[in-house]
Parts: C-alpha cells; structure tokens; sequence
C-alpha cells in the first residue's frame, strides 16, 4: 500500500488500473495521456533536476504545472487548445490521486482548482487547391521516405482523418479494390469507413506493395518500421511545406498541420455542396453543428448568399451642417 502513494506507483496505477482496466480508455486517450506526461517529467527532470522515477506528488505544486503549460506554448508553440487538453489529462490524474491518497488531496485540489485558458475562437484556416497540389507535388519520389509521405499526405487530404487516426492505421485498414475504402477508429471509439478515389487508390496499393508488411505492421512506419509519433508526423509536413513554399507563395503565411488538411478537404466537400450532415459523417464528427465553423471560414460562400440579396435603394448623401453649426464653427 505504501508503494501506490508514491507519484510512480499512482502513476502506473492511474494507467493501468483506472484508464485501461475501470474507464476502459481508448487507444487515443491513452497516447493522448502518455504524451502529457512524457513532455511533463521531461520538463520537471530540466527543472527540479530529478529522475522521473524519484519525483514525488508534492513537487507538481501549481507553480511547476502553470510554468509547465506555460513551457508547452512559448517554447513548444503549442495552441491553448492543445495546452488545455494537457492540463485536462493532469486534472484526471489528480483526480485520481485524491482518491487514492487523501494525504495529498490538498494539493490535488489546488490543481483541479487551475483554470483553463481562455482563447479567441478564429475563424480555421484552409488550403485552396493550388496549396494542395503544391504539397503532394513536394516529396521526392525517387526516395522510399518520399514515396511514403506522398501516399500518407495524399490519404490526409482526400480522407480527412485526424492525426491520431493517420497513424494508427494499419496495413490491413486499407482496402483496395473496386470498392476501395479505409477503415479507422476515431474519437468515442466510434468506426467509419471512408471511400477512396481511384487514383488515391493506385497510390496506396503502390506503396504497400512496396511496403510489404504483415497486415497488423503500421501502414506508413518511421525508417526504423515504428509507428510514426505526432511530432515526426508534423516534421514531416515540415519539410515538404518549406519545399512547396518556392512553388506557392500563400504556403508562407500559413502553418500546415495534419489538422489543416481534415479542415481543407471538409472545405471542398462544402464549396462543392455537400450538405453538412454528410461531412459530419465523413469527418467522424458528434453532431452536424460541428461543421457550421467551416460555413464560418469561407467568405465565397458568404459572397454567394450577399449576392442573392437585394441592392438596398439608400443612396449615399453629402453631409451639410445646418446654420447653427456653421455659426458655431464661425464663433469658436
């Protein structure tokens, strides 16, 4: 009992025993969780100068986990979405430990009572056409890693699956065929199917049958044949962006994430009038409102509906000040 009050032992325990085994978590929430704490003892070990394994549950005050978060978005630029869902992920697991070791609920207590940053809602950024074609036109096919990341960024655009999602995939969720379609399990643990365009198609069997793996092995691995992490993920859209930069211009005011690419292709699917409950279904989302922020984010779409509107028949008019005005200016 001794050893479970301990910040390693509730630790193992919070994965093991109230994510996997009670909550029965999804393979999503887990990596999501992992990776908080990861990039947590990785800041505290540079802060506190001690081993993860030697951390104690009182050395997380506040002020470490506020000057963590704040770490995450200047030096890691991440978003207050992304720090949010970290601090999320804490919360949970402070939770836990006040159940678990009520000597340290206070201290619990006092990070559950920590506030989620508040951020403004803008309005999401997108990839026209020309951007896309910019894009998968970057990778270097002559290279193995290049034939990969054209298959993987080309599945991206034309499916619009979330990061976690993409690298999740394995060899067997890819269909090929006549009725060619990729199979993923997204957020809520809920399973779609999503069809795949002919040429799509004959890219993917390409790099498959190139890849050669057995159907559990990761269907875009790392050169080592892991399962790619969210940050190779994005270096990875990094360095063929900067290549599509000398090809398009607009590239170099926008910063390209996996998540643009679920955003661009949801765009297309509205601009070429897909109703919105069929994108929600596409893109795996809880309820059709969710797609009103891409309504939001296309001005040609507001443009049409301006135009459907009647002229308005006020006619602009000269201001004149009467004569009180005048003699008021004249006497001042």
């Amino acid at each position: 009992m001794k050893e479970i009050t301990t910040f390693s032992g509730l630790l193992e325990a919070f994965f093991l025993e109230r994510l996997m085994k009670q909550r029965q978590a999804s393979s999503h929430t887990i990596v999501s969780y992992r990776d908080t704490f990861r990039l947590l003892l990785q800041f505290t070990q540079k802060r506190l100068r001690k081993a993860p394994s030697t951390l104690a549950v009182s050395d997380l005050t506040t002020k470490v986990l506020g000057e963590f978060l704040d770490h995450l978005e200047k030096q890691r630029r991440n978003t207050a979405r992304s720090r949010n869902l970290r601090l999320a992920a804490i919360r949970s697991f402070f939770r836990y430990v006040a159940r678990q070791a009520p000597e340290h609920s206070g201290g619990a207590q006092r990070v559950l009572d920590m506030p989620r940053k508040r951020y403004v809602r803008r309005p999401i950024t997108f990839l026209a056409q020309v951007e896309t074609d910019a894009l998968l036109a970057a990778p270097n096919l002559n290279t193995r890693c290049g034939r990969r990341d054209r298959a993987l960024i080309l599945l991206a655009v034309e499916t619009g699956l979330r990061s976690a999602e993409l690298l999740a995939l394995r060899c067997q969720d890819i269909t090929l065929g006549p009725a060619a379609h990729v199979w993923c399990e997204g957020k809520g643990r809920k399973e779609r199917c999503t069809p795949l365009r002919k040429e799509t198609a004959a890219v993917l069997r390409g790099w498959l049958r190139e890849r050669n793996g057995k159907p559990s092995d990761p269907a875009f691995p790392t050169v080592r044949g892991t399962v790619m992490s969210h940050d190779a993920l994005q270096n990875l859209l990094n360095k063929h962006v900067a290549v599509a930069r000398c090809r398009c211009a607009s590239l170099r005011k926008k910063h390209v994430t996996a998540h643009m690419l679920r955003h661009s292709l949801a765009m297309r699917l509205l601009q070429n009038g897909v109703d919105r409950s069929v994108i929600a279904l596409w893109l795996g989302h809880e309820s059709a409102e969710t797609t009103d922020m891409y309504l939001h984010a296309d001005m040609t779409l507001k443009e049409r509906a301006l135009q459907k509107t009647g002229a308005s028949s006020a006619r602009a008019h000269r201001y004149r000040p009467d004569d009180r005005v005048m003699a008021f200016l004249r006497n001042l």
